[in-house]
């Protein structure tokens, strides 16, 4: 199978490696290395399922693609010529399915797998490294640095999230600082803690600094 992992490791650094919102191949990497490192804490999983779960699941993002839809062509067309048995395509592609916020919907997690993925993917959305992304991915959308005449957000549906009207610094308070309370595994929840608090502290100076008192 490790055949199998570097084949698809080299096609996503492919795909990848022009993205500029934050969901590049270093973040797959990162996510792989989070995934692998919760599998070693929990002592559970298909660690194959896992690691390819983690390398796609980007593959299908609708932010990448024309269309969500034509994402999850793409991928499909790319596991299907792996030769793999269909229990563990079907398997793979539940994790990948399940891993997005979406705007915070409730996802039923069936397996180990797809909550380590879920895991390894909301630890790199948080912490210094959430910080740049988010200031990335705000760039990107050309949305502000920050508004506060913008209401946070509570519940959207998956439109409002994507295309609603927002800020870089409202995403913490609609996404980021949820995810610690999220996470599916004691391994993941331990790691989250210091990455959290990380953000608390950003925002504190962010707005000593807004405000001009730093």
């Amino acid at each position: 199978m490790n055949d199998i992992i570097s084949k698809t490791e080299n096609y996503v650094r492919a795909v990848l490696q022009d993205e500029a919102t934050g969901h590049d191949w270093y973040h797959i990497e990162r996510v792989w290395k989070n995934a692998l490192l919760i599998h070693e804490k929990e002592g559970a999983g298909d660690l194959f399922v896992i690691e390819m779960a983690a390398l796609l699941h980007d593959i299908p993002d609708g932010k990448l693609n024309p269309s969500e839809e034509e994402g999850w062509k793409k991928l499909n067309r790319y596991i299907n010529t792996l030769g793999l048995p269909d229990s563990t395509v079907t398997h793979i592609l539940e994790c990948i399915e399940s891993v997005s916020y979406k705007g915070g919907r409730v996802t039923n997690l069936k397996t180990i797998e797809a909550k380590i993925v879920q895991d390894a993917d909301r630890l790199d959305a948080i912490g210094a490294i959430g910080i740049a992304r988010t200031f990335a991915f705000g760039g990107k959308k050309a949305q502000p640095l920050y508004d506060p005449e913008i209401a946070v957000r509570g519940e959207m549906t998956t439109e409002e999230y994507r295309h609603g009207k927002s800020s870089s610094v409202h995403h913490f308070y609609e996404k980021l600082l949820k995810l610690k309370e999220l996470m599916n595994t004691p391994a993941a929840r331990q790691l989250a803690e210091q990455r959290h608090e990380f953000m608390e502290d950003f925002l504190k100076q962010f707005y000593r600094e807004w405000n001009g008192q730093a």
